[in-house]
């Protein structure tokens, strides 16, 4: 896990609730770039009306822009999986709105993908193969997608792994591999649920590393669920600090930090102000998380 470096926060870090990333995509402005997630209301409630119901998800507004890097960080049980699983179709809202790329979301689309924490990789099919799955599923000519496909596993370096099977691939290649798995369908947006939460801290840091050079050749958007405040500064242009349940959203903290970034960036003090205003908010929503 990057290490958060706390010290002392500045007056203008925790006035900071901006609308948007300072910068979406290379060259354009965020004034410019469109939404492609807007959410009014979004509300999710379990259980039946007649029964003892829990509220996940309270009243979110918000919207995420084409080509930008969001990270979700609260405490455990405030709803980050679940509006991960509203946002990818796979929940059903209670409440409220929610649009992807101007159009109502209602179930699973083409044009969003999912990396969860644990790779799923099918141990009896090769990882080329476990590549293609999804392709397999839409129905899709697999003979067009092979080549992407290969040249995806060359830019995370699996290309000499393509015929080899899960068990015979690190922790973090596996994780590569279903990264690839999500990008060779070509989605608008990139949704991950704590997929570094298994690794090692090195591997994890590398993987870290590894998404940003990704993202930055292909620039997706990417929603990111994290418990590691470090990780989520590190790697987002905006970052949304949840509240215990029923979860709402306290701040949207824009991270105004160079790119293309490295390690190194946790040690200055603007870095450090960041993680301390994020304890900051999370610790008044009642401490650890």
């Amino acid at each position: 896990m990057l290490p958060s470096k706390v010290v002392r926060p500045m007056r203008s870090i925790a006035a900071m609730n901006p609308v948007r990333a300072a910068t979406v995509s290379p060259g354009t402005g965020a004034d410019n770039a469109q939404p492609l997630i807007v959410a009014r209301a979004l509300s999710k409630t379990y259980g039946a009306a007649d029964r003892h119901q829990v509220t996940a998800l309270k009243n979110l507004d918000f919207e995420i822009y084409d080509g930008e890097f969001v990270s979700v960080v609260g405490q455990s049980g405030c709803g980050k999986s679940t509006l991960l699983k509203v946002l990818a179709g796979l929940l059903p809202y209670s409440a409220g709105s929610v649009e992807l790329n101007g159009k109502p979301l209602r179930g699973p689309s083409p044009e969003a993908a999912v990396v969860f924490q644990s790779p799923v990789l099918l141990p009896w099919r090769t990882v080329i193969e476990n590549v293609l799955l999804p392709i397999e599923f839409r129905k899709l000519p697999i003979a067009n997608y092979r080549q992407k496909a290969a040249d995806l596993l060359a830019l995370v370096g699996l290309q000499d792994f393509a015929r080899r099977y899960p068990f015979e691939l690190s922790g973090g290649m596996q994780q590569r591999a279903a990264i690839v798995r999500a990008l060779v369908q070509d989605p608008r947006l990139l949704l991950m649920d704590e997929p570094f939460g298994a690794l090692d801290a090195m591997t994890r840091e590398q993987m870290n590393l590894e998404l940003m050079r990704i993202w930055s050749g292909s620039r997706k958007t990417v929603f990111f669920i994290t418990h590691s405040i470090a990780e989520a500064i590190f790697l987002s242009d905006r970052v949304f600090a949840m509240t215990t349940r029923p979860g709402t959203i306290a701040d949207v903290i824009s991270i105004d930090l160079p790119r293309p970034r490295d390690l190194s960036i946790i040690n200055t003090d603007r870095f450090g102000r960041y993680a301390a205003h994020l304890h900051s908010l999370l610790d008044a929503q009642g401490g650890m998380f």
